[in-house]
Order: structure tokens, then sequence, then C-alpha cells
């Protein structure tokens, strides 16, 4: 090939690209539509605007430290999509396989057919006897990709239909098949503080605090939250995850892909390795409770009430 082809073809190949990426971004989820003919309208229909970079791909790098009694810490890179949970993305077919979103991989409650992610929020709300909120939902997670998923921490920014912040919901999974939801209403630094009622580390037990950090994504895309766990006799652990949001075109998920490959299956597979190191250093394990309760809401407040 001569090389006035060769970058005939590149650029032919790029163009490509960018329409495919505009196509993700614009094109509504058909699955969405169809199951839902009465959804919730996206912030753009309501025509309040959206001051929040959906949909999403964010490479972001995950860092948790153990101070007591073992000292242990990591940082790992990952990626996690920001989305609004009434416009699901719909990739290409070609795509799907690396993000599919799939509303019954969130919320503890039985799946029922033709259920959007917002209807599983809602009902999940409800039977925590929690006012569910009437405006846009934007959400920090994970999508299936090759089939498997993993959130040990999905993060919904809840607000009313003026815009303003009524609730977070932090769902929290383990790796035991466990799901649990804390319900805050942050200040207005994103701080917010619950105590733990949910086992997640072999390594901690249902005790202590939770001082959590979850100011809503920025406009330029910068997402940055952390959970530390306070406990009586023990020092901090801390849990943090931040990164980028780039809009979600064809390039930046296999960007994804190539950066860091199958990423809900590696980060399972890592909290079972760091899991095997604690445990060979005789970190004390300890027992699992039976898990009876689903939702924590904040004793400090509940979801703020719209202004009228």
């Amino acid at each position: 090939m001569t090389p006035e082809l060769a970058c005939r073809a590149q650029f032919l190949a790029h163009r490509a690209q960018d329409s495919v990426g505009r196509m993700i971004e614009r094109r509504p989820s058909p699955g969405l539509r169809n199951s839902a003919p009465d959804r919730r309208e996206t912030a753009h229909e309501r025509g309040v605007g959206n001051p929040y970079p959906t949909p999403s791909v964010v490479a972001t790098r995950i860092s948790h430290t153990r101070t007591t009694p073992i000292r242990h810490s990591f940082v790992h890179r990952s990626a996690s999509w920001l989305i609004d949970i009434d416009d699901l993305p719909s990739p290409p077919p070609a795509l799907r396989p690396f993000a599919r979103f799939e509303p019954a991989d969130h919320f503890p409650e039985q799946p029922i057919a033709g259920q959007t992610l917002r209807d599983r929020l809602t009902a999940h709300l409800i039977a925590a006897d929690v006012t569910p909120p009437s405006g846009q939902i934007i959400a920090l997670l994970s999508p299936r990709v090759a089939g498997y998923v993993f959130n040990p921490l999905s993060v919904f920014w809840c607000h009313h239909t003026d815009g303003t912040p009524a609730c977070v919901v932090a769902e929290v999974h383990n790796t035991y098949g466990e799901r649990h939801t804390y319900v805050v209403t942050p200040d207005d630094t994103g701080h917010a503080q619950v105590d733990k009622e949910f086992y997640v580390s072999p390594f901690n037990d249902v005790s202590g605090t939770y001082r959590l950090r979850l100011p809503p994504p920025s406009p330029d895309g910068r997402v940055a939250v952390s959970v530390t766990l306070d406990r009586p006799g023990h020092g901090p652990f801390v849990a943090a995850l931040t990164g980028r949001a780039r809009p979600a075109r064809a390039s930046s998920i296999l960007v994804t892909q190539l950066r860091t490959p199958l990423a809900p299956l590696v980060v399972a597979a890592r909290i079972r390795w760091h899991g095997i190191r604690l445990w060979l250093r005789r970190l004390p394990v300890a027992t699992r409770p039976d898990h009876e309760k689903t939702t924590t809401i904040s004793t400090a407040a509940t979801c703020r009430k719209e202004r009228r």
C-alpha cells in the first residue's frame, strides 16, 4: 500500500470511529424505551440542562489503605462509567460485550421483568420508607463486561426536578453476593457520616462509622469519592476512587479494554488476592453475620425535601 493510500485509509477509519462515537452519545437505549414507555424525561428533555458529562467512561485510580493491626495498602487502575439512569448507554452491537447495563445488577430486591434502573432504585427506597427523588439521577458504576459484573461501590446522586440535590445512595456489594445501600445527605462539601451495618471485608467486623466523601462529579468530569472506616481501637481504613470522565465513544470503550481489560473481573480477582495475602500474614478473620437489613439511612438526615 502506498503512503497516500495508507493515509487515506487512516483518515476514513477515524471518520467512521467518530461517527460511531456520536451515535453512542446521542442514541437513546431501545431497551429502556421499549420496556418503559412512560420513563422519566432526561434532563435535556426537561429543559433544565445536564451539568454532568454523561454518558462517560471514567479511567479510575482505586486505592485502599489499612493502618492497623497490619499496614497494607495498594493502588490499582480500573474503569467505571458515569451515566444518567434514565438514558442508559447503548453501544453498537460489536461493543456491547464490553459495556452492558442491566438494571437487575443493582439493589437487593428480586428482579421484575421490564424494570428500569430507576424503577429498582425507587422500589428500594420506598421499601426503606424513603421518599424517592423525582429528578435526574446520575450514577457512577461498572457495567457488565464479557457477561461479568462486580460493583464494590456504586454511587447514585439523586436530584429534585429543579436540579437541586435530594440525597446520595451508595450501594455496596461484597464478594459473598450480598448488597447493601447507605442513604445519606452530604453537606455542601460532599461529606456525610453513617453507621457501618454491612459485612464487606472478612477482616473488618460490622462495627464502626463511615466517613463518606461523595461530592458530585464536576462539570469537567472529575470524580473523587472516598470511604473512611473508623472503629474503636483501630486506625482508619480508607478506600478512595478518583478519575476523569471522558465522553463514551467507540474509541474510549476500546481504549478502556486495552488499558484495563475485563475491569470488573480483575477488580474481583484483586480483592481476593489481597485477602489471601492478609490471611497469610495472620490478620484475624471476623465472622460474617446474617445479612437481614439491606438499607442504612444516615441519622443526620434523609433525602432533602424539594423546594416549593
